[in-house]
């Protein structure tokens, strides 16, 4: 039977507005992703380079932006984050261990934390035995490692622990590593679903 939980955060219990956000580089000059790009954020969100140096690698493709500017847009992604999700985890976190894992940068979980206030991102924070940001730990998800870490320090039974996220490509690696996973669909499905998706006994 489970007895472990680990969630992501951005679309699982925040939504994000991804579209949003890309329209609004656009706004600046900046016409979509690209690879450098996604290699300043992979960085950053392995904590590897600090906070000027991502916003500066935008600079260089949209050289007219303030960094001010820049960091709005990157901040636009961030969504609401639905009351009846931190009550559903309040429920869970009385019956199950709790982790919360999640690829971010210290950006983002600045601009989440400011735009919920000190009560909510407590309480969000109180369900979890721990939070794991990416930044803070050198490495992020799908790379197997960041699991077998979780795993080890908590001394978690993989065959008791479910694994729950947006994108398949984490939730496959965790499936390899033993892990019970529901791969969230977003738009489609809500976590508050999950015992009906996954018929967990409350």
């Amino acid at each position: 039977m489970i007895n472990t939980i680990i969630f992501d955060f951005g679309d699982v219990f925040i939504n994000l507005r991804k579209e949003h956000s890309i329209e609004e580089f656009k706004k600046l000059g900046l016409d979509g992703p690209n690879e450098d790009l996604l290699a300043h954020n992979d960085l950053f969100e392995k904590g590897k380079i600090t906070e000027l140096q991502f916003i500066n690698s935008f600079l260089k493709h949209i050289p007219n932006a303030s960094i001010e500017q820049i960091t709005k847009a990157w901040n636009s992604v961030i969504g609401d984050f639905p009351l009846h999700r931190l009550e559903f985890l309040q429920l869970l976190s009385s019956r199950y261990r709790l982790f919360l894992l999640t690829n971010t940068d210290s950006i983002h979980i600045n601009r989440f934390e400011h735009k919920v206030g000190m009560s909510f991102y407590s309480d969000f924070y109180r369900c979890f035995e721990k939070v794991y940001y990416s930044y803070e730990m050198g490495m992020r998800k799908p790379d197997a490692e960041i699991f077998n870490t979780i795993i080890r320090k908590h001394d978690l039974s993989t065959k008791r622990t479910l694994f729950v996220d947006d994108k398949k490509n984490n939730t496959d690696i965790a499936e390899s590593l033993g892990l019970h996973v529901w791969n969230l669909q977003v738009g489609k499905e809500d976590v508050v679903d999950l015992f009906e998706q996954k018929h967990l006994p409350l």
